[in-house]
């Protein structure tokens, strides 16, 4: 079995590169929704991180309030990566258990979907690993319209928390840029997807 590992910038445009990969057939491996799967009342992650913020970041419907997490961690790198060292073997004993069954069924090729592929060092799980990119500027621009409740400093500094984009594209095998129209980006990705395939 064949794993590509699928990362980029944030606001870059990964997950519409995942749906259009899910869309060709795709089995997709998403640690993002593994993330908040696991991140529900009584799962794991949901558990770390009320021992890591403290019970005051549980809202009063009983689940996390993710954007004050988001607003505490972005904030405070000592507290950012004491939060990734509880969190992220949990999330990737998880993924690892869907790899085993993908495996296990016989799937050819499977999308590993992490934000931070290569920061986390799953890049070891996979046989290629392919970035979505855009220009810097224009990533910014993407994540503001995205997320109403940042202002531009808290923006950059989300997209400075990230490895450099320059250095995740030299280290992958595919760079996928999206800053043309969702259209062209969709028909290089299956583009990219049947050459993959005939590889594979």
């Amino acid at each position: 079995m064949k794993i590509i590992g699928l990362t980029g910038g944030i606001a870059c445009g990964k997950s519409t590169v995942s749906k259009v990969l899910k869309d060709c057939g795709a089995r997709i491996v998403d640690a993002d929704a593994i993330a908040h799967e696991l991140s529900q009342p009584n799962q794991p992650i949901f558990h770390a991180y009320v021992e890591l913020f403290g019970p005051e970041i549980v809202t009063p419907e009983g689940t996390l309030d993710r954007a004050e997490i988001a607003r505490r961690v972005f904030s405070d790198t000592v507290l950012r990566d004491k939060m990734n060292a509880r969190v992220h073997p949990i999330i990737r004993a998880a993924a690892e258990d869907r790899l085993d069954a993908a495996h296990m069924d016989g799937t050819a090729v499977v999308v590993l979907d992490v934000p931070l592929l290569f920061e986390a060092g799953w890049d070891a799980l996979t046989n290629d690993t392919w970035v979505v990119t855009l220009p810097p500027e224009e990533q910014l621009v993407r994540l503001l319209a995205r997320d109403h409740t940042m202002d531009e400093a808290e923006a950059r500094a989300r997209i400075a928390a990230q490895m450099p984009l320059a250095e995740k594209c030299m280290r992958a095998d595919v760079v996928i840029d999206n800053s043309g129209t969702r259209e062209e980006t969709k028909e290089r990705v299956e583009k990219l997807w049947e050459t993959y395939l005939g590889r594979a």
